[in-house]
């Protein structure tokens, strides 16, 4: 079975500016934040809002009180200005391809241009484009080519559509303009994020027996979306000789599915709407993968997948790799005892990340569905497990030295208070650390992935450093080495959970910088942990198995490009990939 996500599926710009517009300011503030009409046609996301405390309001009161954000469809700009009036701390969210047609239209408007509007005329951003019409000038609302033609010949007039429109329907009617009014002025307006989702859709179509459309009912590009899907997929080969009849589905949420329908289907695409946000979109992926792998559950695939799942989710592959690591960190410093080292990296990550995951269960739900039920399922015995590891972790490191474990000792207990409350009441009132109010480590911006990495070095290179008799900093270069790429692998799967961890208050690295530059800064890591081997290798500074080891870097790096041209999919495929190269550095280690 071959399921494929949309490369264009899930929020556009304007969508996410609007989502991370809202979480930033409820991140920063204790002050009341609400937003004037759904921020954008998405339930869950409504919902998710609703629960951090973030109503929407469709009304402007008398007095307003705290920061109200502008829904991503605008506003009249009457209603704006009432809003300020009203006292409120006002941002603006709306989409910035919207505020392009406003501009548009305001600009020809004062001109004495009548404005033409192709859209539906109940939909808020329709809604707030006729109110910067009507503020200057005259408006219309056409939704077909009747309803043009049923228009009064104007003197001047423009031409926009409702940035969602579909690109079919604009292109006709545009044509038809041209042919009977070629003085009024047409304005390309829809999102090209509209254009391409359209156009990707036709193109997957052709190739699947199915097509899933994921996002709001009430959502206009979705439903456009979805009804463009049907119309595809309506013209596409048919595979009788399979059994199988071609289809589209629109959902709002998986449990929608009757996953029955999938049972003779070889090809499935997702797509999404623009409002659509990604846990929404890999839980469908997710679930639609359970359902066909417990058809196949009795097969010798079936029971591969089942490994593979719980390895992920249990942080067994994870654990594995940092013992690998350090067992190839071990070995290009020269230093022995690479096992008893490899064990104690394994032991101490395998109880952190177990223990980090039972706090971090919050985002989970957004981020990984499936990693939350099992936590929630197996709380007990992972905590039992998480205490032995690292109950051995530290036997461990006692056998090699009494300052390997202290050392562990500390960072285990740092590990154990980065979800704690730490700071008193008194100084969490009085300060902060950009904009936020700092009462525990996990607090800090950017503490999570830094101290990750750090940990990681510890465990793999310098705790083997200090276990050995020799005297000497070659510990230094594994050390960045091994935190340059645990830093980056840690950086590229928050990027895949910005989404969830804004929602739950979580500041990662991606969040701080943005996810372009994090993305640059991920590629130059690794980059630098290559060529840091690869060159200390060749000087003799380290084992000459550092220049193969060298080139697991690279590969990672290949890995993500991979995943950024859509060619591997967010999942445990990505995140069993990018997992399997720290135990392929063990690998070279041992057999060089």
């Amino acid at each position: 079975m071959k399921i494929t996500i949309a490369k264009s599926a899930g929020f556009c710009m304007g969508v996410r500016r609007a989502v991370d517009m809202v979480l930033d300011a409820a991140n920063k503030t204790s002050d009341p934040i609400s937003t004037f009409g759904p921020l954008i046609h998405n339930p869950q996301v409504l919902n998710m809002l609703e629960e951090r405390g973030i109503p929407a309001i469709n009304s402007i009161p008398k007095n307003g009180k705290g920061t109200i954000l502008i829904r991503a469809h605008g506003v009249p700009p009457q209603e704006q200005k009432a809003l300020f009036d009203a006292g409120f701390n006002v941002i603006n969210a709306t989409c910035p391809r919207v505020i392009r047609v406003q501009t548009i239209i305001r600009k020809h408007a004062k001109k004495g241009f009548a404005t033409i509007i192709v859209g539906d005329k109940d939909h808020p951003e329709v809604k707030g484009l006729m109110g910067y019409a009507q503020a200057f000038d005259i408006g219309y609302t056409v939704s077909t080519i009747d309803e043009l033609k049923a228009l009064p010949k104007l003197d001047r007039a423009i031409v926009v559509a409702q940035t969602t429109q579909d690109t079919s329907l604009y292109n006709a009617l545009k044509v038809w303009i041209s042919e009977h009014y070629p003085h009024y002025k047409i304005f390309d307006t829809i999102c090209d994020s509209t254009e391409k989702r359209q156009a990707e859709v036709r193109e997957i179509a052709q190739e699947c027996d199915a097509v899933v459309v994921v996002g709001g009912k009430d959502s206009g590009n979705t439903r456009r979306l979805a009804q463009v899907a049907a119309e595809a997929i309506s013209h596409s080969r048919k595979r009788d000789k399979d059994n199988c009849e071609p289809f589209s589905v629109h959902i709002e949420d998986v449990s929608e599915l009757d996953m029955s329908i999938f049972q003779t289907v070889k090809s499935i695409a997702i797509t999404a709407g623009a409002s659509t946000p990604n846990w929404i979109i890999n839980r469908t992926r997710r679930e639609i993968e359970q359902s066909l792998e417990k058809r196949d559950k009795n097969s010798f695939l079936g029971y591969l997948l089942a490994i593979r799942d719980f390895i992920l989710r249990s942080s067994t592959l994870l654990a594995v790799g940092a013992g690998s690591l350090a067992y190839a960190c071990s070995d290009v410093q020269g230093v022995d005892n690479h096992l008893i080292h490899a064990l104690i990296a394994m032991f101490y990550i395998l109880s952190m990340q177990i223990m980090n995951n039972l706090f971090s269960i919050k985002s989970d739900r957004y981020n990984n569905t499936e990693r939350a039920e099992f936590y929630d399922s197996n709380r007990l015995s992972l905590t039992i497990l998480a205490v032995i590891s690292g109950g051995l972790g530290l036997l461990l490191s006692f056998t090699t030295g009494l300052l390997p474990f202290l050392i562990l000792s500390l960072m285990s207990v740092l590990g154990l208070l980065y979800n704690q409350k730490i700071v008193p009441t008194f100084f969490t009132k009085k300060f902060s650390l950009a904009g936020r109010k700092i009462a525990s480590i996990k607090d800090i911006p950017g503490s999570k992935t830094i101290l990750i990495a750090a940990a990681w070095g510890t465990v793999t290179s310098i705790l083997p450093a200090l276990a050995s008799s020799k005297d000497s900093l070659i510990f230094i270069i594994p050390f960045i080495f091994s935190t340059s790429i645990v830093f980056a692998r840690t950086s590229f799967f928050a990027i895949l959970e910005m989404q969830g961890d804004r929602i739950t208050g979580k500041e990662t690295i991606p969040i701080i910088l943005g996810e372009k530059r994090s993305q640059r800064l991920i590629q130059n890591l690794l980059l630098l942990a290559s060529g840091l081997f690869a060159i200390c290798a060749i000087l003799g500074l380290i084992s000459t198995s550092a220049i193969l080891i060298a080139t697991i870097p690279l590969l990672m790096l290949y890995a993500i490009k991979l995943h950024e041209q859509g060619r591997i999919h967010t999942g445990a495929n990505v995140e069993l990939i990018i997992e399997s190269h720290f135990i392929l550095a063990g690998i070279i280690a041992l057999f060089l």
